[in-house]
């Protein structure tokens, strides 16, 4: 989803409660709280050796859905395994940024519609800060509606929509367009209850005052709300990071949960885009790693979707 360390992270929150009481002798035991967990699969499109590890979490993994980026190069490639495959979870990765030094894209839209977007070179922005300071809301309308009807013109079912950079948290009018497209095209968008802390208002300023308004505006249209969301996007020795992964995933609230993940394959291609290739392989051999599966069926956590999730919120 991003290419430097320091952007956009969502961590669980974790709650001390009060205990409840002590079981009488002939009690049975409290039933946990229900934890379930969609796995997160961001970049598709991105390239071919992002595709195929994509893929491969998809069919050999525990990665149940991925997310993908319309304007990229390989997106097409992407998109004929989705029409192949209507039966798997695929969001529409929405961006206003291409972060890599040397591999670009720009917009899906004409760029005369939208060159409030662009930087001098024909490209969207880098980084967010320059997003926020000369998008026209109206141009990010028509871009974004741009990449999730390309989408669709190539044949993608399409399960939700997600922000790329979070670009899309980091204005109010972003954040209520984000939602509104959500409401138009009837798909939920990644947002989590988490929204209304006070830690996480203070990570993403544009929430602020504007939180409630948006998570009543997805309930009203019955669009499901993710309890939390986590992104563990930090280099590491693999087994270091897989542990913590582990760590996260006992940590993860009741409800529905998504961990963020970034499969890649550590090539030549990968390590042309970006100096995190190890990192995005190290993703891969995690989701596609036995042990991930078992460790989760061990803490008693399920594995779920964004169509499962939709059609349960559906149905309440």
């Amino acid at each position: 989803m991003m290419s430097r360390l320091h952007l956009v992270c969502f961590f669980a929150a974790v709650f001390i409660i009060e205990g409840p009481a002590p079981l009488r002798a002939g009690d049975p035991p409290p039933a946990k709280p229900a934890r379930s967990l969609i796995v997160h699969a961001d970049d598709a499109g991105m390239s071919h050796s992002v595709n195929v590890a994509t893929i491969e979490g998809l069919e050999h993994g525990v990665v149940t859905s991925a997310s993908i980026l319309v304007p990229c190069a390989w997106f097409p490639e992407f998109a004929e395994y989705a029409r192949k495959h209507p039966e798997r979870d695929y969001g529409v990765h929405l961006t206003l940024t291409c972060e890599w030094k040397n591999y670009r894209w720009g917009p899906a839209a004409p760029r005369d519609k939208v060159s409030s977007l662009l930087d001098r070179d024909g490209y969207l922005y880098r980084d967010n800060p320059p997003v926020v300071a000369n998008a026209k809301l109206s141009e990010a309308e028509t871009e974004l509606r741009a990449q999730i009807d390309r989408a669709k013109a190539f044949g993608v079912r399409l399960s939700h929509l997600d922000t790329h950079m979070g670009t899309l948290l980091d204005r109010p009018d972003f954040l209520e367009l984000y939602v509104n497209l959500g409401i138009a095209y009837h798909l939920p968008v990644m947002f989590t209850r988490q929204a209304s802390l006070p830690a996480f208002q203070a990570k993403y300023p544009a929430l602020r005052g504007h939180d409630r308004q948006l998570l009543d505006m997805l309930d009203t249209h019955h669009l499901p709300v993710l309890s939390s969301v986590v992104m563990l996007y930090n280099k590491g020795e693999h087994s270091v990071r897989a542990h913590n992964y582990f760590k996260a995933f006992e940590a993860l609230q009741p409800g529905v949960n998504q961990l963020i993940v970034h499969c890649g394959i550590d090539n030549s291609e990968l390590e042309a885009i970006t100096d995190l290739a190890k990192l995005r392989d190290s993703d891969r051999r995690f989701v596609t790693d036995p042990e991930t599966k078992a460790e989760l069926a061990r803490m008693g956590i399920t594995l779920t979707t964004w169509n499962d999730f939709r059609q349960t919120a559906e149905r309440k």
